[in-house]
C-alpha cells in the first residue's frame, strides 16, 4: 500500500512539473490544454480595424512560437493554412503555446490590395516594428510587434507571391555573424520543413542596430530564431501550396518538441541559396517573357523584353548570372526601377 501510494505522488509530481500555468494574452487568461480565438482591435485617428488571433496553450510546458500569415492580404496559401493549423493543432496534445495571427492585414485582404492597405497605402511588410501612434498599419505592426513577436521563443513568418507575382516555393532563415546561435536554432528551424530550397538572409551587425522594416527581421533583431514561408504564387488559393505550408509547420512543431516531445528530421536535402540577384526594368511599359518561377537560367541567357505602351522594345533582359528564378513579375504591367525577377545563384 505504501509502495502504491509513492508511485502514485511520483506520477503527480511528474505531471505537475510538465503542466504550465495559464497564458496572458491582451488581458485574457488562457488556460493550459485549451485554445483561444481572439479578435484583437486596432485604431488609428481615421481608421479602425481587427487582427484574428488563435492562441493554442498546451497541456504541457514549452516554447512558445509566434506565427502570422496574411501579412500581405492577397497572398492566399499562408491564410488557407493558418485555418487548417486552427483544425490541426490540438492543445491537448501540444507541449508550448503557438500564437497564430491568423490574417494580420485584414483591410487588405478585405479590400483585394495587393501589396498595401487600402486604408493608408503602407506596406505592412515594410512598418516593422511599428507605431502606436501611426497610421492603421503602423499600428498593426505595432501590435504585432509587443503582443506576438515579443512573447515568441521562435517565430515563422508565412507568405506567397502577390497578384503580379510568379514564385518558386521555397523557405529562409535569418543569419547574423553577431548572433551565431540564434542564426544556428533559425537554420535548423528552416531545415526541418521539408522545403527543397531554403534562402540565408544574412543580416550585417551594424544592420542590426536599424529599424527591422520586415516582420520576421523585427522578430530577429530580438534574438527570435525566425524563418520565413514563400509558397504560391500570383494570388492563387492553391491547395498544393497551401498543404505544403501546413506540412511545413506541423513538422516544425516536431522539431521543436512541441508536439508530445517528438523530434522529427526532414528526409528531404534542400538546395541552400546564399547569394541573390536582381534584375530591374529599367523602364516603365510591358514586360514580355517565356520564363516562369522556378526555371534554371544561365548568365548572359536572355530573359525577356519590356515595350512601351505602342509596342516598341526600350530594353532587352539579359541574366547577370546562372541560377533558379526564385520569383518574377508575371503579369505585363512594369514600372521603372521595379523588380523583374529574383534569381538565386545555385552553389557550386
Amino acid at each position: 500500500m505504501k509502495r502504491a501510494f509513492s508511485i502514485s505522488l511520483l506520477v503527480i509530481l511528474h505531471i505537475h512539473a510538465l503542466a504550465q500555468s495559464p497564458f496572458s494574452f491582451q488581458n485574457k487568461s488562457i488556460a493550459p490544454g485549451t485554445k483561444s480565438h481572439i479578435k484583437v482591435p486596432v485604431r488609428s485617428d481615421k481608421d479602425s480595424t481587427f487582427v484574428p488571433v488563435t492562441i493554442f496553450h498546451g497541456i504541457k510546458s514549452g516554447p512558445v512560437l509566434g506565427i502570422t500569415a496574411g501579412v500581405h492580404g492577397y497572398e492566399y496559401p499562408p491564410i488557407l493554412a493558418a485555418q487548417e493549423l486552427n483544425r490541426k493543432i490540438d492543445p491537448q496534445k501540444l507541449s508550448g503555446t503557438v500564437i497564430l495571427v491568423q490574417l494580420a492585414n485584414m483591410p487588405a485582404f478585405l479590400g483585394r490590395s495587393p501589396y498595401v492597405n487600402p486604408m493608408d497605402g503602407k506596406n505592412l511588410n515594410r512598418s516593422f516594428p511599428g507605431d502606436p501612434n501611426g497610421t492603421i498599419t503602423q499600428r498593426i505592426a505595432h501590435m504585432i510587434t509587443t503582443d506576438i513577436i515579443a512573447k515568441s521563443d521562435f517565430f515563422v513568418d508565412m507568405h506567397a507571391g502577390d497578384a503580379p507575382e510568379d514564385l518558386r516555393a521555397y523557405n529562409a532563415w535569418y543569419q547574423s555573424e553577431a548572433l551565431p546561435e540564434v542564426s544556428k536554432k533559425g537554420k535548423e528551424m528552416a531545415l526541418a520543413m521539408g522545403f527543397d530550397y531554403s534562402i540565408i538572409f544574412n543580416i550585417k551587425e551594424e544592420r542590426l542596430k536599424t529599424p527591422s522594416i520586415y516582420c520576421s527581421q523585427e522578430a530577429f533583431h530580438r534574438k527570435i530564431p525566425s524563418v520565413d514561408i514563400e509558397c504560391g504564387r500570383l494570388g492563387i488559393p492553391g491547395k498544393v501550396e497551401t498543404k505544403r505550408i501546413v506540412d511545413g509547420m506541423i513538422s516544425l512543431l516536431k522539431h521543436l518538441q512541441m508536439f508530445d516531445g517528438i523530434s522529427s528530421e526532414s528526409k528531404i536535402k534542400p538546395t541552400i541559396i546564399a547569394k541573390r540577384v536582381s534584375l530591374k526594368s529599367k523602364s516603365t511599359g510591358l514586360f514580355y517573357t517565356e520564363k516562369k518561377a522556378g526555371d534554371l537560367i544561365k548568365k548572359g541567357e536572355l530573359m525577356g523584353y519590356t515595350t512601351d505602351f505602342f509596342g516598341n522594345t526600350l530594353e532587352k533582359i539579359i541574366a547577370s548570372e546562372s541560377g533558379v528564378i526564385l520569383y518574377m513579375i508575371g503579369t505585363p504591367p512594369i514600372n521603372k526601377d521595379e523588380t523583374l525577377m529574383s534569381v538565386g545563384v545555385l552553389p557550386e
